[in-house]
């Protein structure tokens, strides 16, 4: 049987990980022999979708158990479904874990009371990370931020509430073709389109023209054609963009149909 213990370090003394995303290795355990294979988990696994990727790793290997702190539910349920016994709640050494499994304390045995809770214990390191990858985001977000002040006041500066209701004058149809012109256009940051349509809505313009402005942003971009074209291929980069292009009218209609049929008769 092999087991598969979440940990902060290479060898057996090491600290099992308070949650089975943030580890740095798994110590793949053979019960009977003790021999251990030392498994690095890619800084990449260490985002979104961590567990995923330990849960490739874990069957991959052919493991029976994995012991860790905490595990999502949705990840606990992919073990399951591969085979996979996975214990939560365990604290400790690896060490200590795996004599625990080996010498007859029941609730870490499979059929057990697995899942037991894990008490909070402040660890100067887990809140550094946390702080860290907490500053990250803010870094990430700010030139999002400062993008969307500027385009503010641009729009209120250059774009007239005349021009706009010139071109944009109440047909659906028409005004939805113009919105998903004007949004196939530019390219940028799905939250710049919210603040433009948002705009949009302001000075009168149909809920049609906005609806399909903001599809067309996020899907559709004569800007980035050429690197996508460069990335991914000329025939599909310009098949992609023109399907999704075809595809802006109908759903930007369909989009408002469905909010005016929520606001007329569930509202």
């Amino acid at each position: 049987m092999k087991i598969a213990i979440a940990t902060d370090g290479r060898d057996l003394d090491a600290r099992i990980t308070y949650r089975l995303g943030s580890a740095k290795y798994l110590l793949i355990v053979d019960v009977e022999s003790r021999v251990f294979e030392v498994v690095p988990v890619s800084i990449d696994e260490h985002k979104r979708g961590a567990g995923v990727g330990i849960v490739v790793m874990a069957i991959g290997r052919g493991v029976d158990v994995i012991i860790t702190g905490y595990c999502a539910p949705g990840i606990v349920d992919q073990m399951k479904d591969n085979g996979i016994e996975v214990l939560t709640g365990i604290q400790g050494t690896a060490r200590g874990a795996l004599d625990e499994y080996r010498y007859a304390e029941p609730d870490i045995k499979p059929g057990g009371v697995k899942n037991r809770p894990v008490p909070f214990i402040p660890d100067g390191h887990v809140m550094m990370g946390a702080m860290t990858r907490s500053f990250r985001q803010f870094a990430g977000m700010f030139p999002v931020l400062i993008g969307v002040i500027l385009i503010m006041g641009l729009f209120d500066a250059f774009v007239s509430r005349e021009l706009l209701l010139s071109v944009f004058q109440g047909n659906a149809f028409l005004d939805s073709l113009y919105g998903a012109c004007l949004g196939g256009l530019f390219a940028g940051n799905p939250i710049n389109s919210y603040v433009i349509g948002g705009e949009l809505l302001k000075y009168g313009i149909s809920l049609f023209a906005v609806t399909a402005f903001i599809v067309s942003w996020v899907t559709v971009g004569l800007v980035q054609l050429p690197a996508e074209m460069a990335a991914l291929g000329k025939k599909f980069a310009l098949l992609r963009n023109a399907a999704s292009f075809l595809m802006v009218v109908p759903v930007a209609m369909f989009t408002v149909f469905i909010v005016d049929f929520v606001t007329r008769w569930v509202v």
